[in-house]
């Protein structure tokens, strides 16, 4: 009775999140497969890696693509402001540097992606701080080298590649040390694989499926 206690009252608090998201705070919200929109507290809108779901209503502030396939980079989706920033993995690894950015109150960080068919020089993950709050979505991508140095940027949640490895990426998701783990890209070419994402098992996993919003906090 105790473990079903438990249990009641983790479903209770995750769905608080989702129910509680609204305008004047930091929202994430899951559209599917790698496809997620952020909304900071003061209303700038990010889209990251647009392709999949719903959810594409609010104007861009910036867009974020992580590579060029089209599983991961359907522009066309998203509305776009009149001054809004577009990056993708060409702007954001440059002369095989990877670069930072600073768009209004938001700081980019690109960072390494690759895996056995996605060579390092064609991908990118990014680390983002919104509202002091620190994400980072992995774009595709296997464990890379700067894994090990991630403990020490204090990463709020990560939103981490799966696909047909959840149990591997949740050993990456260790390295990492985020406070709050997220499956995503759990078995292209499906939106969201519920079996893929339970097994996942990552410290403090937290499974988002399409459409889930969630309030974010530090």
């Amino acid at each position: 009775m105790k473990t079903i206690g438990k249990l009641f009252v983790l479903i209770l608090v995750f769905s608080s999140l989702v129910s509680c998201a609204k305008e004047g705070e930091t929202r994430l919200l899951y559209q599917g497969h790698a496809s997620f929109r952020l909304v900071s507290k003061n209303g700038t809108v990010i889209y990251i890696d647009p392709a999949y779901g719903e959810g594409y209503d609010l104007p861009a502030d910036i867009i974020l693509v992580t590579h060029g396939h089209r599983d991961h980079n359907r522009i066309e989706l998203v509305t776009k402001k009149k001054n809004c920033v577009v990056i993708t993995n060409d702007e954001a690894q440059l002369n095989n540097k990877y670069n930072t950015f600073e768009i209004k109150d938001i700081k980019i960080e690109a960072v390494e992606a690759y895996m056995a068919n996605h060579h390092r020089t064609i991908g990118v993950g990014y680390i983002i701080t919104i509202d002091d709050i620190i994400l980072y979505h992995s774009g595709d991508t296997g464990k890379t080298d700067q894994m090990e140095t991630f403990p020490e940027k204090n990463i709020d949640y990560v939103l981490l590649y799966c696909d047909s490895i959840p149990e591997t990426a949740a050993e990456w998701a260790e390295i990492i040390g985020g406070k709050i783990n997220i499956p995503m890209h759990t078995r292209y070419p499906a939106i969201f694989n519920r079996t893929i994402a339970e097994r996942f098992n990552a410290p403090n996993r937290m499974i988002l499926e399409p459409k889930d919003e969630i309030l974010l906090k530090m």
